[in-house]
């Protein structure tokens, strides 16, 4: 969930809502002249505020501007305790996350935190970031997300759209495929998450399930929300069907049963009409651990078939 970092009120209403995480917007959010008192006021939210349950992260400005330094110290300095992860917009190139990291470790010996822990999320917004996105995930030890900016990426390439995440006009197919997929690889090889960027058009929300299910269905971990009103969509679309998650879990137990002696030590069996094996099984693995992350209660249980 998207905040802006000038607004208490948001800040305030943003801890009881249900989103995974929440971050607290110093770039795009904020207008230039009020950067410098949004830190202050995002410091303020952090240690004062509950948000119990939720990933707390600080959006900087990029590197290109003069506002980064001064945001990074504010911020982490005034509640580098209560902070989880900072997320660097406008990422071109590996050597921005080892600046960033450099500077994090920086601040976190001099003011005793423990050094390491504040991780970074990447934002991809253009096309020198998508070309250096594999060097840019296995940039730092840090680096826990890469995520995909969808406005600013449209406008880098002179995509003909204004609807951002639609589908531009006259173009038969997929035109955020390639994008997708190629910041999946990266995420997926370099073991961290991949988050789809936001749907402009928020009281659209047939409109955003459609878009967030392209990259759900990639394998997409999440997606970022501007309103509330799109957060249980998102929570929906992101995990499994309530069908596909029985199925997983059944799965998981039919194969560990038939692998076991009193399954007779097999290496594939049949569940139903579905032979599985332990391909089965590392699918049904992520299928089953989207669905116990988002608190689902199976309704089908495994019964060992009589010998």
């Amino acid at each position: 969930m998207a905040v802006p970092g000038s607004n208490p009120r948001f800040l305030e209403k943003a801890q009881g809502l249900p989103a995974d995480q929440v971050f607290l917007d110093l770039e795009d959010a904020c207008a230039p002249l009020a950067k410098e008192g949004a830190r202050h006021t995002i410091v303020d939210a952090l240690n004062q505020g509950d948000w119990s349950g939720k990933t707390r992260v600080v959006r900087v400005n990029d590197w290109t501007t003069h506002w980064t330094y001064r945001d990074v110290v504010t911020v982490v300095e005034g509640a580098g305790a209560n902070l989880d992860c900072v997320m660097l917009p406008k990422v071109q190139s590996a050597e921005q996350v080892v600046a960033l990291d450099l500077l994090l470790t920086q601040i976190e010996k001099t003011m005793g935190f423990e050094v390491g822990r504040i991780g970074i999320e990447a934002q991809i917004e253009n096309a020198a970031g998508l070309v250096a996105v594999d060097a840019i995930a296995a940039a730092s030890p840090r680096l826990e997300t890469i995520v995909f900016g969808p406005a600013d990426f449209m406008a880098s390439i002179n995509m003909k759209s204004l609807v951002v995440g639609r589908q531009p006009p006259g173009y038969p197919a997929d035109a955020y495929h390639y994008i997708l997929m190629r910041i999946l690889m990266a995420a997926r090889t370099h073991d961290v998450q991949a988050i789809d960027g936001p749907f402009l058009q928020i009281r659209d929300v047939d409109a955003f399930r459609e878009v967030a299910g392209r990259s759900a269905a990639l394998g997409f971990d999440g997606k970022w929300v501007l309103h509330p009103g799109q957060i249980e969509a998102a929570n929906e679309i992101y995990s499994p069907a309530q069908e596909d998650y029985d199925h997983a879990e059944m799965i998981l137990d039919a194969y560990a049963w038939c692998t076991s002696e009193a399954g007779g030590a097999k290496g594939s069996a049949m569940l139903g009409d579905e032979m599985i094996d332990e391909a089965s099984r590392k699918m049904a693995l992520v299928v089953a651990g989207k669905g116990r992350a988002a608190g689902m209660t199976r309704t089908t249980s495994f019964t060992p078939p009589e010998a």
